[in-house]
């Protein structure tokens, strides 16, 4: 595979008209249509079947992040609204799970609304307990717009998490024209979420009930969950004309050794990933097990945008080959989980070496993730986009679903 030398974004755009994009979840998690493209042909279906749909004693991944409630209002003394929306913490740790842990002060990199309006003076507001406060300091400006934010709060005992719990509401995408509610707290969360870190939900999980995942048991499909936490970038669409000029976001990610053994299993060969989070990061296990092989006493933590387009002149391993090296690196090491972290871009052209199916949503136009689907399903996206908006399918976060086999 060697590095693409020129993809123009224009070929991945598509007229995406403003009714088309939901705005609100269906009545219920598995009520929305289900775009089935199979062998180059297309089926409607609804997502209620999707426990019939994916062949029985398949490997189902899921992304188990959770959405924090990253988006505070701050009132200045003169009135005026700033909005601060956390992305990443940068002190004491950089570790997410660490950091909604904390319980005397912190750092975020942050994105700030109505930023020129806010000088130098402390932000301030009321938490919902007696004698409770949160206070935020601007600290510095950094890359790509954000600013480095201090937070302290009383009392002490509360967590970062139990703050923005008090404070913060549920950061629905900008393409959502409203602010969110008490609804969203619980729909804009899959069922299995759990490790918080996410200031976007892995949209395609959203679909999936309890009972759809106890239905998907009796079928011998095996569940494995992954944690990718999906920070803005992934709804920042490609502004250059050329995408190998686009820089990509880094994503951090978790997986389990136990996960790993089970992906590795000669006997679970159909590996179907839920959502582009889970995609990228199954992915990105091969890179990192191929760089395991290549530097077997190096330390291996990050798959940066291009590394596996630069292979020229190298054998690659197979996926067990790749796997088996990764799993050894963690039994010497005496790790029970691999953190990493991503910013590898699938592009048409790559070769998918992890995934056998994928789950997702309908998706911007000229995004890296609609570029994540041409690469997976080929051509076929056009044909499949083009259905979807003939149909009536509803598009983005809380809209409708499709699956590739």
């Amino acid at each position: 595979m060697d590095l693409p030398r020129g993809i123009p974004i224009n070929d991945y755009n598509y007229d995406l008209p403003a009714d088309r994009i939901a705005q609100r979840p269906t009545g219920r998690r598995d009520a929305s249509r289900l775009l089935v493209y199979r062998d180059g042909l297309i089926e409607d279906r609804q997502f209620s079947e999707i426990d019939s749909l994916i062949p029985e004693g398949s490997l189902v991944v899921f992304n188990d992040t959770k959405v924090v409630r990253a988006r505070m209002l701050f009132a200045k003394s003169t009135g005026g609204l700033i909005e601060i929306f956390c992305l990443e913490p940068l002190s004491p740790t950089v570790d997410f799970q660490l950091a909604f842990q904390q319980g005397s002060g912190c750092r975020w990199s942050c994105l700030v609304g109505n930023s020129k309006k806010w000088k130098d003076e402390p932000l301030e507001k009321n938490l919902d307990l007696k004698d409770s406060w949160l206070k935020a300091v601007r600290k510095s400006s950094l890359s790509d717009g954000c600013f480095e934010i201090e937070f302290s709060w009383a009392p002490s005992s509360l967590s970062f998490s139990d703050v923005l719990l008090m404070a913060g509401s549920t950061p629905l995408p900008p393409y959502i024209n409203r602010e969110s509610d008490e609804e969203d707290t619980l729909r804009y969360q899959t069922v299995y979420a759990k490790h918080e870190g996410s200031v976007a939900a892995p949209t395609a999980g959203l679909h999936f009930s309890e009972d759809i995942l106890d239905r998907l048991r009796t079928r011998n499909c095996i569940e494995e969950q992954l944690t990718l936490h999906v920070g803005l970038g992934t709804f920042r669409p490609v502004s250059v004309a050329n995408v190998c000029d686009h820089i990509m976001h880094n994503e951090s990610f978790v997986v389990k050794l136990s996960t790993l053994r089970s992906l590795r299993n000669p006997l679970n060969t159909n590996v179907i990933a839920v959502g582009t989070t889970s995609a990228r990061t199954l992915e990105s296990l091969y890179w990192l097990g191929v760089e395991a092989i290549a530097h077997p006493q190096t330390e291996i933590e990050i798959v940066n945008q291009w590394d596996p387009y630069i292979t020229e002149n190298k054998v690659l391993p197979c996926k067990s080959e790749a796997l088996d090296a990764l799993i050894t690196y963690m039994e010497h090491a005496g790790l029970k989980e691999f953190h990493g972290s991503t910013s590898l871009i699938i592009v048409p052209g790559y070769k998918f070496r992890v995934l056998n199916g994928l789950i997702t949503n309908f998706h911007m136009p000229r995004s890296t993730l609609l570029m994540l689907i041409a690469a997976f399903a080929g051509d076929g996206w056009k044909t499949v986009y083009s259905h979807a908006l003939e149909t009536g399918y509803r598009f983005l976060s809380y809209g409708d679903a499709c699956m590739f086999l």
